[in-house]
């Protein structure tokens, strides 16, 4: 994508950030914010408030956009916060670099400490702050704990962590008379973490880089999504609490909230040292060209076109519940969402005729229901992409076996849908479309089914249901799937937190929480230290 087009994109989605945040004001002043209203009062136990600053740098401040806060499942207003301008992201940047001198002289143990401490704060927190995740976000009020409890669980894994990161010591071919050199790798801190996140799991994944990010002695700048800026506040200020308990400057863990222009300042800064970015693919592409342009590095997190693939030997007492979890869960809005349900012909009129009967029997309703399964699109425009992404499906050959329409009541709902007969290369089946439509597939040999899984151009989850040991094995070598995460007998969504997480292709290539994802936020040096008063070469070479 060319240097113009990047322009353009940027400057349509700063004119409909704009043209929505005027909307907003004046739909606002109209209506009565639910924080006022006595069944939303639990919200001020997380320090809000009407309006709400959106810039934390140790200090609060914002004096951008004043945009308001929406919840899906009515479409009511629930409170404003007021963005950052470029002015005060520039403040804040420089108040970051300077934290990050503290920050990196305190041994990682210490620095594990801290953490330890945020994940504990986040435990006090974590019903009142789930349920702001479930009225902000739309997801169900036990997703939006689950959310914060993946926070948690990635403190404590960090914590430990921090005890443990280290270089090996190498063997030097160096010949002296005595031994003479020793050959080590130094893992050191890149220095300022950019974290954009989006709106489907606004603390988890600001979760997953922050706490990686600071034991490994990384100070982090946040920007959340501005449709969900109430749940960026009330995290920055459970952290910032921890940071001032502990004498520590606020600006180690900062946040600007903002739109396409505080983004884009983040993606072109050369202090920003790792940029992580959390999106859809198209807008993914623009960032990371944008970084690219100055030699930065990047972690992007971006789309997913996931599938399952049943075999003829399957257990569908397995199949049924996984595959409604990984298409409804979330209303569709995961990166990990079943997308594509790749059947055996043997199994497939079954499979459909059980699944749709599970889909009836999903309990839609109000978010932070506790019975509540199945919740709201995010906003209006996530409800029109589904109307057409089922037209475009009907005209491509497809057949609606359930749902397909939007549901009579207030919010953003919309019928989870499952649809059959598409080709598998049809134009719909390849686009991920972020909402509950489930297409279905009929395949007839194991090699045809491996090749539609990975024939997309996204690579992030997908998953085989067999008791075949043999397939299991190829579908995990080289010639089975091509994502980032592949499993058995499992769903495609709810991945563990000590696994690194992320994918192939157009998927971005990152990778965050566990396993060996800490090398991303540090830079690697290769040393060698010469402790004798000789002088040899690598390689034998002589200079004389």
């Amino acid at each position: 994508m060319q240097r113009c087009l990047t322009a353009t994109i940027a400057l349509h989605r700063a004119f409909r950030q704009k043209t929505f945040t005027i909307h907003c004001k004046h739909t606002a002043a109209m209506s009565t914010l639910l924080i006022n209203q006595p069944k939303y009062a639990w919200l001020k136990e997380l320090g809000l408030a009407e309006d709400n600053n959106g810039v934390y740098h140790g200090t609060w401040g914002g004096q951008g956009e004043v945009i308001t806060s929406y919840c899906p499942a009515n479409n009511e207003p629930i409170a404003r916060v007021r963005q950052a301008t470029l002015s005060e992201y520039e403040e804040t940047v420089q108040k970051s670099k300077e934290a990050w001198k503290v920050w990196a002289d305190i041994p990682a143990p210490k620095r594990g400490e801290i953490v330890r401490q945020i994940g504990d704060a986040l435990r006090k927190k974590i019903d009142v702050l789930g349920r702001l995740v479930s009225l902000e976000m739309g997801k169900i009020y036990v997703e939006g704990v689950g959310e914060v409890q993946e926070y948690i669980d990635v403190c404590d894994y960090a914590v430990g962590l921090s005890r443990m990161i280290g270089g090996p010591i190498l063997p030097s071919e160096s010949k002296c008379t005595v031994q003479c050199h020793a050959l080590l790798e130094q893992w050191n801190p890149v220095g300022l973490v950019g974290i954009i996140t989006a709106f489907n799991f606004p603390v988890a994944v600001y979760g997953w880089n922050n706490a990686l990010a600071l034991i490994c002695g990384n100070v982090c700048l946040w920007k959340g999504a501005p449709s969900t800026p109430l749940t960026s506040v009330a995290v920055t200020k459970i952290v910032a609490e921890v940071l001032e308990h502990n004498s520590l400057p606020g600006a180690i863990c900062s946040m600007t909230c903002g739109g396409a222009d505080v983004g884009t300042a983040m993606a072109k800064d050369e202090r920003v040292n790792l940029l992580s970015f959390t999106g859809s693919t198209q807008v993914g592409k623009s960032v990371g060209m944008m970084v690219q342009e100055r030699f930065g590095r990047q972690l992007l997190e971006l789309g997913g076109n996931n599938a399952i693939i049943v075999f003829e030997d399957a257990d569908l007492n397995l199949v049924v519940p996984s595959a409604v979890f990984a298409s409804v869960g979330t209303a569709g809005q995961r990166c990990t969402t079943t997308r594509r349900l790749i059947l055996h012909e043997s199994v497939h009129d079954t499979v459909v005729e059980r699944i749709a009967k599970a889909y009836k029997q999903v309990r839609i309703g109000d978010p932070w229901d506790a019975t509540t399964m199945y919740g709201p699109l995010h906003t209006k425009q996530a409800v029109e992409q589904y109307l057409a992404a089922v037209e475009k499906a009907k005209e491509q050959g497809g057949t609606v076996v359930c749902g397909g329409k939007v549901i009579d009541r207030p919010g953003n709902y919309v019928e989870p849908t499952i649809i059959t007969g598409l080709a598998h290369d049809a134009p719909i089946v390849h686009t991920e479309t972020f909402v509950p439509i489930l297409y279905v597939l009929k395949f007839k040999e194991e090699e045809e089914a491996f090749g539609w899984n990975n024939e997309v151009k996204q690579g992030l989850s997908s998953s085989i249901f067999t008791k075949d040991m043999g397939r299991v094995f190829r579908w995990l070598g080289p010639k089975g799937s091509d994502c980032g995460i592949v499993n058995v007998n499992i769903p495609t969504s709810g991945a563990e937190i000590g696994g690194a997480f992320g994918g192939e292709k157009h998927t971005g290539g990152g990778r965050e929480s566990g396993s060996d994802s800490w090398k991303q936020y540090m830079r690697r040096s290769t040393c060698t230290i010469n402790y004798s008063k000789e002088l040899p070469l690598a390689q034998g070479i002589k200079f004389e």
